[in-house]
């Protein structure tokens, strides 16, 4: 185990004038605290931190970084506090050693909620210090090289989390090689098998290639130096996973891949790295598409380098990676070697270069954490944060050459949101190239994409399952929720009026803001949205608005007053809720201009239809049905008698059709049919031949000459429904046809 003193000089190594007493205090308090603490492996646990910090010392962390990590578990496995901490070494680090600690006592259903609720507190933290992550990525790290050790169930869940969040997390900061060697690891202990197969072979390819490797790096150091460039030439080999991973994404074997071996060419500056890739291509030939300049267009997250393949030396095919050695440093250390200098007080990095206060890493990583934590359940967490982490990239432009790094399989709609969220919430067309394309269009590399867009438009519910960001996916079902929210406010809006009216009161939204808390609802448009959803009576409202307020609602009937009773109310809904349909006249029994427009299941209102169906051209009414919507009967149905005792839940409704889009919907019908072969085939010709639909059909009673059919169909209309039954009078396998109305 390292000494104190040991840790203090790893530091001052590159640090000269670091701040022993703070190293040396978390030292002594963190070994205090944990005490006889003992890891899985039978080691004293103050040797995890203190081999976190080790880890941190190799990316030339600050000594704050070093004595946070020498403290990351004190708060969540000793009895150390956070107010202890903040009083022993300030604040700030008492934030960053709360942030690394895990929730404790979730009441949450299952392991996958309390994973990504724990996730979402890291990545806030994450957001507001980048030094959270580097701390949690060596405790990962230092976990993962001691998995051994943990029970074989837990040491999978672990492995497959580090493949899902931390290694792709740690690629998206830039960091290389801590991503590289926790994808080794995780690999070992999810496809053992895999794993032993792939690290065999690699490893008898380099035996087999050694002489070849060495002789393109003297090839390739021979021609730097005729050129006069200063150029350093390592050989490196593909990971185990890396090499898996394409092999199963693009049905490889090993023979076909070209890229297990390749070359790092590092240079002292930009203008070198361009003369060696002239030098390079003056004396080799390119593969065609096989060229990327991360230089001029850095991906996401900093990394900068010239990607080239060639036919080498011996014709064979010879990957290579140009760089400085500035930038080979961000490449493999990412974000973490930038924030070495992060207390220094310096505006300049090792090569004299300013540095920007946050990276674009970084700055990647707090809008996304943002964006993801917006989200409404710590399940679509979880799943938007390994869609953002998981994805290659494509890098499209928009008209006035803004870069917008989007991951592989985007489509318009992605980048839309990409730009703003208001512009993907207001697209509804895309040009790619100049050219009008679908908006689901897989996007490729340099494409430039104008997004057209229109301020009626409401984002439909189905783009959320084309979208491949979770950006574009947390604001299309936010936008959704907001859109039925509003339909439904519109909905408890009319409910309260109707529910005023009949207590002689004039109805107004301010007041509700004073019962607001009587009501427990946060705002005016929650109260309607309840009302709306028949979560909230409007008889509460009114007992909250006017205490005196008292409900003079008849009781339900007897059998015989209620039938009564109901025709005065039919007749009566008659003249309030008749609707006309497409061909009815204009009279007096046009509906008040306070209906809700009805449409078809595929609305935007929370709308369905009764059993029995209706079709424009019948008289229609809406019946609030609590947390599903409204529901919509034929005027005639008998099954509104139900709710002849409830004035409050009918809703004056009307048809609202557009004529350039067509739309059937639903009608039942009874047909009473000869019992014979081919009756069935006979009735299906008919409806086909009217240009209607069957949804379901069901044989309610057979006999020996007759069966009885319920048909469930989709018709344009009223006339069409008429047509449709007269049709199946005449033929001659029918007896009988006609309309069930409940």
């Amino acid at each position: 185990m390292m000494r104190q003193y040991e840790l203090v000089e790893r530091v001052q190594r590159y640090k000269p004038d670091v701040n022993e007493a703070l190293l040396n205090k978390a030292y002594v308090y963190a070994m205090q605290k944990h005490g006889h603490q003992k890891r899985a492996s039978g080691d004293p646990y103050f040797s995890h931190p203190l081999e976190v910090a080790a880890i941190l010392t190799e990316m030339h962390m600050d000594e704050a970084t070093i004595a946070v990590a020498l403290l990351h578990d004190t708060i969540e496995d000793t009895t150390a506090t956070r107010a202890e901490i903040d009083d022993l070494f300030g604040p700030e680090m008492g934030k960053l050693v709360e942030g690394l600690t895990k929730l404790k006592k979730l009441d949450l259903v299952s392991k996958k909620a309390e994973q990504a609720e724990n996730l979402r507190k890291l990545l806030l933290a994450i957001s507001e210090d980048v030094r959270v992550l580097l701390v949690k990525l060596a405790d990962r790290l230092h976990n993962m090289r001691t998995l051994d050790h943990m029970p074989e169930a837990k040491r999978l869940r672990i492995a497959e989390e580090t493949m899902d969040i931390y290694a792709p997390l740690a690629g998206r900061m830039g960091m290389q090689g801590m991503r590289e060697e926790l994808e080794e690891i995780a690999f070992r202990y999810i496809n053992p098998e895999a794993y032993r197969a792939v690290t065999a072979r690699l490893a008898e390819i380099f035996e087999r290639n050694k002489g070849v490797l060495t002789d393109i790096e003297k090839a390739l150091s021979a021609l730097f130096e005729k050129h006069a460039i200063n150029a350093g030439v390592k050989s490196r080999q593909k990971k185990p996973w890396s090499v898996f991973r394409k092999m199963e994404a693009k049905a490889l074997s090993f023979e076909q891949l070209s890229d297990i071996f390749g070359f790092r060419v590092v240079v002292d500056t930009v203008e070198d790295c361009y003369r060696a890739l002239g030098a390079i291509h003056t004396t080799w030939s390119m593969v065609p598409g096989r060229f990327k300049d991360y230089i001029s267009t850095p991906k996401q997250n900093d990394y900068r380098s010239i990607h080239t393949t060639i036919v080498g030396p011996s014709r064979q095919r010879v990957e290579l990676q140009i760089r400085t050695r500035e930038m080979n440093k961000i490449a493999e250390y990412g974000v973490a070697a930038h924030s070495i200098y992060k207390d220094t007080g310096g505006k300049t990095n090792g090569a004299g270069h300013a540095i920007s206060k946050e990276t674009n890493a970084y700055a990647w990583l707090r809008r996304t954490i943002e964006q993801l934590a917006e989200g409404d359940n710590p399940e679509d967490f979880l799943e938007n944060t390994k869609l953002e982490l998981f994805q290659d990239q494509v890098f499209c432009f928009t008209p006035k050459g803004m870069l917008i790094a989007l991951p592989r399989g985007a489509t318009p709609i992605d980048f839309a949101y990409a730009v703003h969220t208001d512009v993907g919430d207001t697209c509804v067309g895309a040009k790619v190239n100049g050219r009008i394309m679908p908006l689901m269009t897989e996007l490729k590399n340099g494409d430039e994409v104008e997004i057209i867009r229109s301020k009626a438009q409401v984002p439909p519910a189905a783009w959320e399952s084309v979208v491949v960001t979770g950006k574009a996916r947390a604001a299309i079902r936010r936008a959704t929720k907001n859109a039925i929210r509003k339909q439904y406010s519109g909905l408890g809006a009319r409910i309260l009026e109707r529910a005023f009216e009949r207590a002689g009161k004039t109805f107004t939204k301010e007041s509700l803001k004073p019962v607001l808390h009587r009501l427990a609802r946060k705002d005016i448009e929650d109260v309607l949205a309840s009302v709306g959803r028949g979560e909230l009576a409007s008889t509460d409202v009114m007992k909250a608005v006017f205490p005196d307020y008292k409900d003079e609602r008849v009781t339900p009937a007897a059998p015989k007053q209620r039938e009564e009773g109901w025709s005065k109310i039919r007749n009566a809904a008659g003249m309030l809720f008749q609707i006309p349909g497409r061909a009815a006249r204009k009279d007096k029994d046009q509906p008040r201009d306070g209906a809700v427009p009805i449409r078809g299941v595929r609305g935007d209102l929370p709308v369905r239809f009764a059993p029995e169906g209706a079709v424009p051209g019948d008289r229609i009414v809406g019946i609030v049905q609590p947390g599903t919507g409204i529901t919509i009967y034929p005027i005639q149905s008998p099954a509104l008698q139900a709710f002849d005792d409830q004035p409050e839940r009918w809703i004056d409704v009307r048809w609202d059709i557009d004529e350039r889009t067509k739309e059937r919907f639903p009608a039942r019908v009874s047909v009473t049919a000869i019992n014979a072969p081919g009756s069935l085939a006979d009735i299906a010709q008919v409806v086909a031949s009217n240009d209607a639909n069957i949804h379901t059909l069901s044989m309610v009673r057979t006999a020996p000459d007759f069966t009885e059919m319920l048909i469930d169909l989709e018709v344009w209309d009223l006339k069409h429904l008429n047509r449709l039954l007269s049709q199946l009078k005449d033929n001659s396998s029918v007896s009988d046809a006609r309309r069930v109305n409940g």
